[in-house]
This record gives structure tokens, sequence and C-alpha cells, in this order.
């Protein structure tokens, strides 16, 4: 089948920032360029309630129309943005025909409001509204159902807050978020990688419900493979649990990309947001160059770069200054494979041409060289921990189980913390898959990798590579019940979760 014509993103591709900071709303394409600050608590206002619907909606992919979930914001678009100082109050209304629950990643609420299917707080039942209201953080974050393998069904979208700081900046901001998709359905591949390989999945049945849409799936993953790269000294990692159908950037192909028109010699601020559910990612920015200056929302010192990685569940914030009035390719490119997706920003009126396919050369694996060189801007403050943990991540494809300290969800006994603490957590991994760990309702900085100390980034999630370890350390200042889970949702759909709990927390 040809390739369809390429079209334009149909959002409009210049706004004022008066207009964007006044409405507030989802990112789709573009919006202007908002800078970042230290990622607090924006000064409280008393602002309107938003409305997010959790529905269903149709793409096409490689030609063929896909059923799948959506997130839509107050504008009719993906995900929501809040201007400076605008509290998180915003009812979520299920009207997916299933149960749901939404999850603010990266974002600090009280534990009650995270959108993680606790005892106390179950999924929000099929045309049910829950609301939602909390001071946000500022920065490039996103949300994802935290119900059965929603995620994988698109149940995604961006969350972006900004800060008192945007009003004076002069970047056109663009936001792009990425995709693994296939025409089967997350219960078909999660049975072929657990059933082929001799294994079991460790959630019970009830935590794996997905919807029933008849013969239009609502999946996103095709049968699973057992990829493996050399790791330059004598070993190979696993990469890609999965075969994908395609790749998406902004719900669309590197076939028929979202082509974003940009100021001729303007300025950009790209927020990347890594919403695949198996899938991690090199951000080539082409013949452009980059300064990261935010990871997870979080500001860190300038890092300039033009091939960048990007785990599963991250986010990086990229100031880029567009040379001239051309057609710029922003690619992502899949570790172990040539796959590619991406976008096209370009000025008025400059031709697009074909990116030459999704295929390119084999990207190496993704790993810790842009890890090593971020720098916090708010470091946390000098302290010895009080309690430190030890979690062993183990697992492997065959039988396709994946554990935390020998543990597997739900069976597991909490790593208990207390409130003023400081909190350091050792990953060691002994598989040889990298894992993505995201720690829910905390911001955590670096501080070790493979044992040696740095002062990291501040950050959400961070990936362990194979055999290696990584240290993580924060203040223990939200009480509640969080959850501690690999990224890879089918890790973690066969195990590789656990929860950090507070005491009296009930």
């Amino acid at each position: 089948m040809g390739c369809p014509a390429m079209r334009e993103n149909d959002r409009p591709a210049l706004l004022t920032r008066r207009q964007i900071l006044a409405s507030g709303v989802a990112l789709a394409g573009t919006i202007p360029f908002l800078p970042t600050t230290p990622a607090t608590a924006a000064p409280e206002r008393r602002t309107a309630k938003l409305r997010l619907i959790a529905g269903t909606r149709t793409l096409a992919v490689n030609g063929k129309p896909a059923r799948v979930f959506g997130l839509i914001g107050p504008n009719g678009k993906p995900g929501i943005a809040l201007s400076p100082g605008e509290r998180f109050h915003v009812d979520l209304v299920n009207q997916a025909g299933t149960s749901t629950l939404v999850h603010w990643h990266g974002q600090l609420p009280p534990w009650k409001q995270d959108g993680f299917p606790w005892p106390q707080t179950p999924p929000l039942p099929a045309g049910e509204t829950r609301s939602y209201d909390y001071a946000p953080i500022a920065g490039t974050y996103w949300m994802h159902s935290h119900v059965g393998m929603q995620e994988q069904s698109l149940m995604t979208a961006p969350l972006i807050v900004h800060n008192a700081e945007d009003t004076r900046a002069d970047r056109q901001e663009v936001v792009l978020m990425l995709h693994d998709f296939s025409f089967q359905t997350p219960e078909e591949l999660l049975a072929g990688l657990t059933k082929s390989n001799g294994g079991q999945s460790a959630m019970p049945k009830a935590g794996m419900s997905e919807m029933k849409m008849g013969s239009a799936s609502m999946g996103a993953m095709s049968s699973g493979n057992m990829g493996a790269m050399n790791m330059g000294f004598g070993t190979a990692m696993d990469l890609n649990d999965v075969d994908f159908d395609a790749f998406l950037a902004n719900d669309r192909t590197l076939a028929d990309p979202a082509v974003i028109r940009i100021e001729p010699g303007g300025r950009v601020r790209l927020r990347l947001i890594n919403g695949a559910s198996s899938t991690q990612f090199w951000i080539d920015l082409g013949a452009l160059s980059g300064t990261v200056v935010a990871v997870d929302g979080h500001p860190v010192r300038p890092v300039r770069g033009a091939r960048l990685p990007l785990a599963m569940a991250q986010r990086l914030d990229v100031l880029i200054n567009i040379p001239g009035n051309g057609s710029y390719p922003i690619v992502a490119q899949v570790e172990g494979k040539g796959a590619r997706t991406g976008i096209v920003l370009a000025a008025p009126g400059a031709p697009v041409s074909r990116l030459g396919g999704e295929a390119g050369e084999i990207a190496p694996p993704v790993d810790l060289s842009l890890e090593r060189r971020l720098a916090a801007v708010t470091p946390l403050a000098p302290r010895v921990p009080d309690v430190t943990h030890r979690v062993i991540l183990a697992g492997s494809m065959a039988p396709y189980a994946w554990s935390m300290n020998g543990e597997y969800w739900p069976n597991v006994k909490p790593l208990m913390i207390a409130h003023g603490q400081r909190v350091a957590i050792e990953m060691v991994n002994h598989s040889m898959m990298a894992h993505p760990m995201h720690l829910h309702g905390h911001a955590f900085q670096v501080v070790a990798i493979n044992g040696a100390s740095l002062a990291g980034a501040v950050r959400d999630t961070v990936l362990v590579p194979p055999m290696g370890s990584v240290t993580i350390a924060f203040d223990a200042d939200n009480p509640g019940r969080w959850a501690f889970h690999c990224h890879n949702l089918y890790h973690m759909m066969t195990g590789m979760m656990t929860e950090v709990r507070y005491p009296a927390i009930i």
C-alpha cells in the first residue's frame, strides 16, 4: 500500500504566549515555549475545573484503522496543559466503556489522588466521574492508565505544567510523544510471552482485565521476540520483548509524520515524552543540535547533544535554535532495531521531503551515557541516608517473569520508610534486560551508577542497565502507599513491582 500524502499538523502552528497561557489547552502539536524552573508547587490560584475524558478513538496506522483509547482534554486534544499557578483541578470522566484509572506520572499529589488502584482507590467504573484537586509541580509530565494493560492501548496523554517564568520566554513549544503499537491485543502478546516460554503471569487475572470491542483491536502488540545484542564484553543483553507493527510520534508513523511549522531562524523548546509500553528510543535531531535543560520535568544544568537516549516513561526538554528556513526531521529510533518514527519541523512554505522509509541502521541499546552527564539545578541537600533499601531486579525471557527481591507483585513485602527520612534505594540488576524503574509520589536524585557516586539529575524514572546498579535518594515527605515498578509494562505485569509504604497508612 502506498504512503498517504504528508499532512501538516492540524493545530495552529504558531500561538502567542498570551493565547496559550490563557487557554491551558492540551498538547497535540505545538504551543509556545515555556522554560522550566525548579519543580516546585506553583503559587495557588482559583481556577475553573477542567474536564478530562477517558474514551476511545480511531487512528489510521499503516493505512489501516485501529481503535484505541484516549485521554482527551478540554480543547478536544490529548492531555492537559496548565497555566502558571493553576491547580490540577480536574474531573476525570470515564466514557471508555470499561473501568479505568489514570496516574499523573511524575506529579506529587496526595497518595489517594495518584491514580494507582489500591484497595482504597479502586478503578473508576464506566460512566462515572472522579475529581482531582492538588497543587502540581511545573515541567513535562504525562498521564496513563494504571489498570490492566490499557497504557499499551494508548490510554495516555501529555501533562504539561507551566511556571511563572514561561511568560517571559520567547520560544515556540513542540511536544513529541512516542508510542509503540500493534494490531493485536496486549493480552495476546502477554500470553505469547509467558506461555511460549514456559512462564506464567504473576498478576492475577482480575488485574489484567481489558475491554472487549468486537473485532476492532484495542491492542498495541504483536508476537514477542528474544532479540539480543552484544554489550561489548562478551555477554548479550535482551532487547525488545515485543515485535510491534508500528511506532508512533504524536499518533502518526514516519510514513505520514506531523509537520509542525516553525518560525524561520526561530527558537524551539522540544518536550519529548516516551509513552511507549515496551520500547526505548534514541532521539536523533539530524541537522540540528540541542541543549537538554530538564529531565522528567526537573531542571538540569545544560547538556549539549544531537543524539539522546530516552528510556520508557522518561522525558527530555531540549532547547533548539533553528538555523534557517528549511525543514528538519526529528527522528526516534528503536534500540536494537532500524525502526524509526518522528516529526518534521519546517518553516512556513519550506518543502518537506520524504524521510527515506522507516528503517535505518541498527541502533545500539539505550544506555546511561546521558545520565552520567546530568546534574540537577536543585539537588538534594547533603545528608546521610537514614535508611537504605537494596532491591535486586531479576528475571529472564524464559520463563517470562520478572521480580524485585525475589518477589512477584502482588505478593510482596513493602519497603517501609518514615516521614522525614532521607531514603536511599540501591537497585541491582541481575538480569540481561535494562529496567526503567519508576517511583510514584516522589522525585529522587540519581546518586550512584555502578557504585560510583555522582550528583546526578532529579527525576522520577531511571534506567538500570543489565548487570549494573543505580542508587537513588529522596526525602520521605509524601506519606502514603506508593507503587515502585519497572515501566516496561510486560515486566510489571509479570511481577516487577513492589510498594513503598509509610507506617500507619490505612
